[in-house]
């Protein structure tokens, strides 16, 4: 279980998060949605430990995210970023498997190269394996980082798992779109899988989502089942945007339609 209570975070004398408290369970998906600015990749960055919080703590399992050994911390949870940068000439197959490093800390086992195609045919990236990552179109770089932290919790025996996805849409056509999210919410429907995902498309988080997290100037306006934030007063509240409610054809999942704007 990942809790976060009362958690802030200063950046020198700018306070990018303020009191931020939520619990997200194994088996549940939770998208992270605001505007730009809001503070999301920085609640990422707390989430998987990468920054440590001004006030308050992140736990996971029960633990203080500072209390974990860094190693153990890594099986159980992995960060997908919004940019990663490789520099050097890596096959897609090799990033992968850098998601393998905390499983072995050495020369990589045969198990550990089954997983990684196991993971690329998760994604729909064998293809890729041999190809130089630098050359990839940025979607295919997104599928191919999203197998990589996929194999790095692959293994149900390290216990309870975290997924964190930064805008892990953001390169994609609406496809592509589509299936990652599919993905995401397959790995939280394992039901020892806790996904969080930065996710820009209302429309798209409340298609997979369990809840919404609404985020602006840094803190926390709603967290909550996905039928109770998609509503009209909460979106323009959250966006400044007017719109209205309408119902998917496929299912009636809750969608939002922007007004125009009087030109």
């Amino acid at each position: 279980m990942l809790e976060v209570i009362h958690t802030g975070l200063n950046i020198g004398s700018k306070t990018l998060l303020h009191d931020i408290s939520f619990i997200i369970k194994p088996g549940e998906m939770v998208a992270i949605c605001g505007p730009n600015g809001a503070g999301k990749s920085s609640l990422i960055r707390l989430l998987c430990g990468e920054l440590k919080p001004s006030s308050g703590e992140v736990r996971w399992e029960g633990k203080s995210l500072a209390e974990w050994n860094l190693l153990q911390l890594a099986r159980q949870r992995a960060l997908m970023q919004q940019h990663a940068e490789v520099g050097f000439a890596y096959t897609a197959l090799e990033i992968i498997l850098l998601g393998r490093h905390p499983h072995h800390l050495g020369a990589n086992r045969p198990q550990d190269y089954q997983i990684a195609m196991a993971a690329m045919q998760e994604v729909g990236a064998v293809h890729l394996a041999e190809q130089i990552y630098s050359t990839l179109s940025g979607g295919e770089q997104a599928r191919v980082q999203m197998a990589r932290v996929l194999a790095q919790i692959w293994e149900s025996s390290q216990g309870a798992r975290l997924l964190l996805l930064d805008e892990p849409t953001a390169a994609l056509d609406p496809l592509q779109q589509h299936r990652m999210l599919t993905i995401a919410r397959k790995w939280a429907d394992k039901g020892d899988v806790a996904v969080v995902a930065i996710v820009h498309d209302l429309n798209l988080a409340a298609q997979y989502a369990d809840r919404i997290a609404l985020l602006r100037d840094g803190r926390l306006q709603a967290i909550d089942r996905v039928e109770s934030i998609m509503t009209p007063a909460m979106v323009e509240a959250c966006f400044d945007l007017p719109c209205v409610l309408l119902n998917h054809p496929d299912g009636g999942t809750p969608m939002i339609a922007a007004r125009r704007h009087p030109s």
